[in-house]
């Protein structure tokens, strides 16, 4: 899969994905038939039918296995986004415990991180550049604001404690979404689906060779189940990248507008 194809709508991923295979799968019918006469033709149809289901269920394994991994990479996206969101609103809601400068300091370096998360991190998390090497400068600067706080009141040691505590959970939740934001189905487990699929088909164009028509209808089924589980796994394989893609909405949520 090209990176160009991830970045496109769901509608025209499925156009793309659906003529190519397709367009395979009446090569393939195409060659078969060409090559089904005399002895070929009939060591084609000397194959059993019915090896047919093994190999159905072989690609169906592959495909269950393979999307069982895309969608949990998007829950471990969606979850670390939510808890970085959750963590994020807890120190703007701690802040006034503070009050004056302290607060608004607070404030101002939690809209920052927001404001450097969506304008630099998400397009670079969308690329796979973004890497731990990247610094989250405005959450630093909180959690060492935090740390010199001198609290007065047991109510201000309590909320110091939690602040520096949600600061932490922040930073762990943005290295988890950095992390599965360089996950996707490797080149090896790609070729592994296609050549499934084509060893499928050549087989059911090898079983109804002596039946062009009967063939075409075939091959046209399998084809669009295919090309449906291609579309499905392609459409959630990079949890920052596409129209299905985690966007950072609940981080924008934190701070409503005209919130200092």
């Amino acid at each position: 899969m090209t990176e160009w194809l991830y970045r496109l709508p769901v509608s025209l991923m499925g156009l793309v994905i659906f003529a190519m295979t397709y367009l395979g799968a009446a090569a393939i019918h195409g060659i078969v038939q060409t090559l089904a006469s005399g002895e070929r033709g009939r060591a084609f149809k000397a194959i059993s039918p019915g090896i047919i289901p093994p190999l159905g269920i072989i690609y169906g394994l592959l495909v269950g296995f393979t999307a069982v991994q895309v969608w949990g990479d998007l829950d471990r996206a969606n979850t670390a986004v939510n808890r970085e969101a959750s963590a994020l609103r807890a120190v703007v809601l701690l802040a006034p415990a503070f009050g004056g400068a302290s607060e608004g300091r607070l404030r101002a370096l939690v809209r920052r991180h927001i404001e450097d998360a969506v304008s630099q991190e998400w397009p670079a998390m969308a690329r796979r550049e973004a890497t731990l090497a990247m610094t989250p400068v405005a959450l630093a600067e909180a959690l060492q604001l935090t740390l010199t706080l001198e609290p007065r009141t047991s109510a201000q040691t309590a909320a110091q404690r939690e602040i520096i505590t949600s600061l932490e959970t922040a930073l762990d939740a943005r290295r988890q979404r950095i992390i599965v934001s360089r996950a996707t189905v490797n080149w090896v487990k790609w070729t592994t689906l296609a050549v499934q699929a084509a060893c499928t088909l050549i087989a059911i164009a090898m079983i109804q060779s002596d039946n062009a028509r009967g063939a075409r209808f075939a091959l046209g089924l399998f084809a669009t189940g295919v090309a449906v589980s291609i579309l499905l796994i392609a459409a959630h394989n990079r949890p920052f990248v596409g129209e299905l893609s985690v966007r950072p909405d609940v981080l924008l949520q934190v701070l409503p507008p005209g919130l200092p």
